[in-house]
């Protein structure tokens, strides 16, 4: 199995990665200065880096084959270029390459209309805006999505929509500017799959309210942030549904393959970055008479993470290659396997680089506690782990049970 980068691909790593050392790295004390100063506000910062990041031709690279906008990287190739932004936990935006918007960007180019694609698609790519997904929801386990209660309600030339969505990543954010919206145009239709629709809606539409910012593990990962927010008798044109009635899961389904892996291949990279920090310090500091690095249990952990990240990051490759050559549902074995794996791993890497930092280690001077929180969070965000098991479970069971 050969996953050797394309020519392309292993150009795009060595600029990125030369972006990164040179700009974004030396960056992250001012954006967490700005962030704290500015609150739900773009840190300049950031702003000044994604007009450098666009003038240099790194911009939407998450945009495979098919897209004139995108590098045109197949998953494979993509996968590396991702993980080197997944060094710091806010470079992808940098890029024009963050969650959510790089979701919804594939959904509003694979499923919108060309008025759709003109009002969001276009202002997206030139990352003029942000955007959110507005699926889960509070009251019930949205897990199983067939639970959402979120009422999309047509009348006349509108719809209506009423209900109350979490974790709304992004949504805070004063460049947000879109909500996809996730809920029930035919809550009585006899295939629970087909009850479910979605729709556009402008951020700032009468009836959208912020009840409050949701936080993980007390950090509220601004300038976006996780709100819980409220519809309340919200109106919009009937021609912002996506696709047709009934169609919602048929597009979460395309939407959330590709976002999965992508969450694999940030996550790796911040693994990857915690375990070279494990190791210069364990080499810089001395405990007991003689530096960290020559106790046998830390060079054992060292070990572990070294292990641990390689088998990830295969599973990922082999995933990504996969949804290259035989589509992203013939590849949801690998993208599940991946994703109970890979956000498990991160978070055991992590925390073996919290320890041997100490103190340190759970403090705002280092990456490593926010990491930790972010690796932790992807063990449920985009599906929890026991839902993957489960259909890789059933999955394999169909296919070999009979023998």
């Amino acid at each position: 199995m050969d996953f050797q980068p394309s020519p392309r691909s292993l150009a795009l790593q060595q600029q990125v990665q030369a972006f990164m050392d040179a700009f974004v790295l030396p960056a992250e004390a001012s954006y967490a200065r700005e962030l704290r100063e500015g609150g739900h506000a773009v840190p300049p910062v950031l702003q000044a880096l994604k007009r450098r990041a666009r003038d240099a031709g790194l911009w939407n690279l998450f945009l495979g084959h098919g897209h004139p906008r995108g590098a045109g990287l197949s998953n494979l190739d993509y996968a590396p270029v991702k993980e080197i932004m997944g060094r710091v936990l806010w470079a992808p935006e940098v890029f024009n390459c963050s969650a959510p918007d790089t979701g919804n960007m594939e959904v509003l180019a694979q499923y919108g209309t060309p008025e759709q694609q003109r009002q969001w698609l276009e202002p997206l790519l030139a990352g003029e805006i942000r955007s959110a997904f507005a699926m889960t929801e509070p009251a019930v386990a949205s897990s199983d999505a067939t639970n959402i209660q979120c009422s999309i309600r047509r009348d006349g030339d509108d719809y209506v929509i009423d209900g109350r969505k979490w974790y709304i990543s992004g949504a805070m954010s004063e460049a947000c500017q879109l909500l996809i919206v996730m809920g029930k145009t035919a809550p009585d239709h006899p295939d629970r799959h087909q009850q479910q629709s979605m729709i556009l809606v402008p951020r700032h539409t009468p009836g959208v309210r912020v009840l409050r910012d949701m936080t993980v593990f007390g950090f509220d990962d601004g300038p976006g942030g996780h709100p819980e927010l409220v519809f309340d008798a919200v109106r919009v044109p009937a021609a912002n549904l996506l696709l047709g009635e009934g169609r919602g899961f048929e597009i979460a389904q395309g939407r959330l393959g590709p976002g999965r892996i992508h969450h694999c291949m940030r996550l790796i990279g911040c693994a990857q970055r915690a375990l070279e920090l494990m190791c210069q310090r364990a080499t810089s500091r001395v405990a007991f008479g003689r530096p960290l690095a020559e106790q046998g249990s830390l060079r054992e952990d060292i070990a572990h993470s070294f292990c641990d990240i390689e088998q990830a990051r295969l599973l990922t490759l082999q995933a990504a290659d996969k949804m290259d050559r035989e589509g992203n549902k013939a590849a949801r074995d690998l993208i599940a396997a991946a994703k109970i794996v890979v956000p498990a791993m991160a978070a055991r890497v992590i925390d073996r680089a919290i320890q041997i930092h100490g103190a340190a280690g759970v403090s705002q001077d280092t990456f490593l506690a926010e990491a930790y929180a972010y690796a932790r969070f992807i063990r449920i965000g985009d599906g929890p782990d026991q839902v993957h098991l489960a259909a890789l479970g059933k999955q394999l069971l169909a296919r070999h049970g009979s023998a």
